[in-house]
């Protein structure tokens, strides 16, 4: 799975997921691709995902046009470039599309997925079971955090393979979708577990006057923090000088960014283990 990644005060998701499940796409002849067709699966997708939440107990998602607004967007752009990313050229991200669209919100999230079948019902279906199929995806389309999303699909002009993007909101609690069974556990726990052995500095890059390029790794701790199915979850927490933290939580175990210089980064990093527990930090600060 090429990434998972969630984000904190505001609660953000990312996730990315090639769906290599449907067939080659051929010709479209005879294929609905009109606006209203591809409106009609971009609403599918929220139905088969509250189906999935519904058979768990859990409160169904609100479609939220502003947010189908910028899922179309992003789908667009990776329909028209082939780039298949969570980031557009220049670093500009979904969280950056939602913080200037002016909406309140205290959390969101992002999941892609491309997949090549021809008609757009089977798409979407291949879509959300990509995502479901895998449990860190799944658990992405099931989280209580979020109560409103939006869903986008463009097909590529030259390859005609279908991109998809969903974009999920926590936004005021009057809107907040319930489930009926116990109440959601808080985003982290309080009991820690073992901490993470170190974060470093891999190479800091000047661009130009005003930009520099910071690559950082960190490391796990003990085989106590990884997951049932392998894979180990770091919540990265970045803030520059004294401002608002932003916080992910990602599988892999580096980042890259482009800062603005003459400013002073404090990023730490934990790790989480299965049922919530989470680490204790490891921490850097780098001067831009």
């Amino acid at each position: 799975m090429p990434t998972i990644t969630h984000r904190l005060s505001p609660l953000v998701l990312a996730v990315a997921l090639l769906a290599s499940l449907a067939p080659a796409v051929s010709a479209t002849e005879g294929v609905d691709t009109s606006g209203p067709a591809i409106e009609a699966a971009e609403h599918g997708a929220l139905i088969l995902t509250n189906n999935q939440r519904a058979e768990r107990g859990l409160g169904a998602l609100g479609w939220d046009s502003r947010l189908a607004a910028l899922a179309r967007q992003r789908a667009g752009y990776m329909a028209a470039t082939g780039e298949f990313s969570h980031t557009h050229a220049g670093g500009t991200d979904v969280f950056d599309m939602i913080a200037a669209s002016g909406m309140t919100w205290f959390g969101a999230g992002e999941i892609i997925a491309w997949n090549t079948a021809e008609a757009l019902d089977y798409s979407v279906a291949f879509a959300v079971q990509g995502w479901m199929g895998s449990p860190p995806h799944a658990a992405i389309v099931l989280a209580s955090e979020y109560n409103a999303v939006g869903f986008g699909m463009a097909i590529s002009p030259t390859t005609g393979r279908r991109f998809w993007a969903g974009v999920y909101l926590k936004g005021p609690a009057a809107t907040a979708a319930s489930a009926p069974t116990a109440a959601a556990s808080a985003p982290t726990a309080p009991t820690p577990a073992a901490s993470l052995s170190r974060i470093t500095v891999v190479s800091k890059t000047r661009l130009d006057a005003r930009r520099v390029k910071v690559t950082l790794r960190w490391t796990g701790g003990t085989n106590e923090l990884a997951a049932a199915d392998g894979q180990r979850v770091y919540q990265v927490q970045k803030r520059r000088d004294r401002g608002a933290w932003t916080t992910f939580d990602t599988t892999d175990t580096s980042m890259t960014r482009i800062w603005k210089r003459g400013h002073v980064y404090r990023v730490r990093v934990r790790s989480r283990v299965d049922g919530g527990r989470w680490s204790s930090w490891t921490a850097i600060n780098i001067r831009s």
